[in-house]
């Protein structure tokens, strides 16, 4: 199995907790979103699957090879792509094979020039590639797409997405939440080094006390919604935001003023928007 599992990881870097108690659950072959604010403890989680920092206290398991880069990945520029990957693979001893991974990420037409001449995004593909050198079972990617143009990081999100189609987990850490909405089944959130959310991508757009609903008189709906709830007009409809007990009295409040409620459902939130709820 080449999932992840960790239970209670905590590090602190002097007086700075980065990880306090972390739980992650990764299963196998998914592509899971690791997401957060600068310094929630995203890139501290990364290096403890790569085996860079240990931490102080949990258990951490990972089922298999694990391949990837945290923050900016490196080459030497005045190699070429080819001569980079090999230098690597001797360095590691990986089982993978050069030209393989050169063709996987589609750089064998540049492979034979110097990276120094490469966009940011061949930079990029050409880390990846290091990694499937290793042949891993796991690929962690951090901000794969940072500084890539639009053109570029649909290329990226279509490699990735076909790596994870051949069976490889993937954990990509990301503050571009369109990445993660197009490429990610499931994610974590991390907030002040603690979780605020796991679960489906799904799930979490769609979090308990959010509805949406329209009646046959919204503007008057609007004007008697009570102060419990969170009520705003949007797109032709109301969109609550309450607990359960204070939609249930809204409810049965607009019926007294005959106002019919034609629909009521859970409302579906942009990524963006539901993010943004968790880390305020």
């Amino acid at each position: 199995m080449s999932g992840v599992v960790g239970r209670g990881l905590s590090k602190l870097y002097g007086a700075v907790q980065a990880l306090d108690e972390v739980d992650l659950d990764v299963p196998p072959g998914t592509v899971h979103g690791l997401l957060g604010p600068n310094g929630a403890g995203k890139s501290t989680l990364l290096r403890m699957m790569l085996g860079l920092v240990r931490p102080d206290q949990g258990t951490l398991e990972v089922g298999g090879v694990v391949a990837g880069f945290v923050e900016v990945p490196g080459a030497y520029p005045y190699l070429t792509g080819r001569q980079n990957l090999e230098f690597l693979a001797r360095l590691d001893d990986a089982p993978g094979d050069v030209s393989t991974v050169l063709e996987q990420v589609d750089l064998a037409p540049r492979a034979d020039t110097k990276v120094s001449g490469w966009s940011l995004g061949m930079r990029q593909r050409l880390a990846i590639a290091g990694a499937l050198l290793r042949a891993p079972d796991i690929l962690l990617l951090d901000e794969p797409a940072n500084g890539l143009d639009v053109l570029a990081a649909r290329a990226l999100r279509e490699l990735v997405a076909g790596l994870a189609t051949e069976g490889l987990t993937v954990i990509l850490s990301s503050h571009d939440l369109a990445e993660v909405d197009a490429l990610c089944e499931d994610a974590t959130v991390l907030v002040s080094g603690r979780v605020a959310w796991t679960g489906s991508i799904g799930a979490l757009r769609a979090r308990p006390g959010r509805h949406r609903m329209s009646t046959s008189d919204d503007a008057r709906a609007f004007r008697l919604a009570p102060s419990a709830l969170d009520v705003q007009m949007a797109d032709g409809a109301l969109l609550l935001h309450g607990d359960t007990a204070g939609v249930d009295a809204y409810v049965l409040a607009l019926g007294r003023e005959q106002i019919a409620v034609r629909s009521l459902r859970p409302a579906s939130l942009a990524l963006e928007d539901a993010f943004l709820e968790l880390t305020r």
